[in-house]
């Protein structure tokens, strides 16, 4: 069964915006946090925010803190990322998945924990 189903990316040039969703089947909802990942072709993945699911608070790694906001629906079964002042150096794959045993615990570095529920991921292209 399907419990993170993702959709939005594409292309956008420097300095544009993009927003992907993150959209959580009535199992999925079980989970302490939802983090938003990327991960580039021979590159480790970067966990770059996380949201709580009980108070809704945020956190961001520096690499996309003021450029990126996390943000989910009243019902909380669609989580966002709205990516704004876009950089070449975004172009990834991104990823949103749950952790259902530890709550956010986020650094300057980016965000880590026990994600065991993934999304399939979504590529976002950023020209120069």
């Amino acid at each position: 069964q399907v419990q993170l189903v993702e959709s939005g990316g594409g292309l956008a040039q420097s300095g544009g915006s993009l927003r992907l969703s993150c959209s959580l089947s009535e199992f999925g909802l079980d989970y302490y946090a939802i983090a938003w990942f990327r991960q580039a072709p021979g590159k480790p993945q970067e966990g770059i925010s996380c949201l709580s699911r009980d108070d809704g608070s945020t956190y961001y790694a520096d690499s996309v803190k003021g450029r990126f906001t996390m943000s989910r629906s009243h019902d909380r079964k669609t989580v966002y990322l709205e990516m704004s002042q876009l950089k070449t150096e975004d172009t990834n794959v991104y990823y949103c998945a749950t952790d259902r045993v530890m709550p956010c615990r986020c650094s300057a570095q980016g965000c880590a924990g026990i994600y065991d529920y993934w999304s399939q991921g979504a590529q976002v292209t950023v020209s120069s």
